[in-house]
């Protein structure tokens, strides 16, 4: 048995993990998938940044004394489980960076995606006024929700909240991360272009080889494989984060 700790990307929450979390529970595995502070029912999104939000996972991490566990991360939760790797490099067992940010240190999220990504959701944040940002429902669509029929990709969009546009804006300083020695793999599901679609933005090999040595463990699928093929995904969790 294997303790996961499933953490969601930008416009996500603990709960879309559902379908997989069923999957790994159902082959005897312990999962926990938490809320990112400004994510969370109530929360203020302007009141968040990397930091803040990334405060709510680790008193989670604290309260239930985990240890020995796999720590994934998807998406934007990628720069997340670098600063938590940080802190609690000697609980964990493995980093599993799904389609996920490796920043650069100093990087914002922001950073690292193809310019007509981060002209969006600047235009989001500014017609928005409340700290959040949205995507559009073509750009989901398009990009993150890509091998999907347009029914099925409007009815996960209605289920996104909005996002604390500082978690993705704010510089990190990842310089901790880049010296430590722990193990990591990068999983890569093939028809993700959440971030670009040319080579230029993609995520394998540009955010992979920023690792090092790691397990790379591939399949096909999109970004939102958690809501189009949970089963898959939990197979290549399991596979991606195994000793």
């Amino acid at each position: 048995m294997t303790t996961y700790v499933l953490i969601h990307g930008s416009w996500h929450y603990g709960e879309l993990w559902a379908p997989v979390r069923r999957e790994l529970e159902a082959r005897g595995h312990e999962v926990h998938t938490p809320t990112c502070g400004g994510l969370r029912d109530g929360d203020d999104p302007a009141s968040f940044d990397p930091a803040s939000s990334r405060a709510v996972i680790a008193g989670y991490i604290t309260a239930q004394n985990l240890r020995e566990f796999v720590l994934v991360g998807h998406s934007g939760a990628g720069g997340i489980i670098m600063k938590l790797a940080e802190e609690f490099h000697p609980r964990i067992r493995r980093l599993v960076f799904q389609n996920a940010f490796v920043p650069l240190d100093g990087n914002a999220i922001l950073d690292e995606v193809d310019p007509v990504i981060a002209a969006e959701l600047h235009k989001s944040h500014a017609e928005r006024n409340d700290g959040s940002v949205v995507l559009s429902l073509n750009t989901w669509r398009e990009m993150f929700m890509n091998d999907a029929d347009l029914e099925s990709a409007t009815a996960a969009y209605r289920l996104l909240r909005p996002h604390p546009f500082k978690t993705l804006t704010d510089k990190v300083d990842y310089s901790k991360f880049y010296a430590l020695e722990l193990p990591r793999s990068y999983l890569n599901f093939l028809e993700d272009n959440a971030i670009g679609q040319s080579e230029q933005w993609g995520w394998h090999p540009r955010m992979s080889s920023r690792l090092g040595v790691c397990r790379l463990v591939q399949a096909h699928g999109c970004h939102e494989v958690m809501l189009t093929n949970p089963r898959l995904l939990a197979e290549k969790l399991v596979e991606a984060g195994r000793d």
